[in-house]
């Protein structure tokens, strides 16, 4: 579950910046690759991750 909680937070860090502080001044910035392709993709890996480490049972006997 701590794999897919760092990828979670990645994911979430890879987002943040890319804001201007005038509202009047455009940051072209907010639409790079990282914020609107990898960031988020991160996220979901790490939201898959932690769903099937909550439906792994570790306890299951093989044959």
């Amino acid at each position: 579950m701590f794999v897919g909680i760092a990828f979670i937070a990645l994911g979430f860090i890879l987002m943040v910046g890319g804001g201007s502080d005038d509202p009047n001044i455009f940051n072209p910035d907010i639409f790079n690759f990282r914020r609107i392709r990898l960031a988020p993709t991160l996220v979901l890996i790490g939201l898959g991750i932690e769903i099937y480490a909550i439906l792994l049972n570790p306890h299951k006997k093989r044959n």
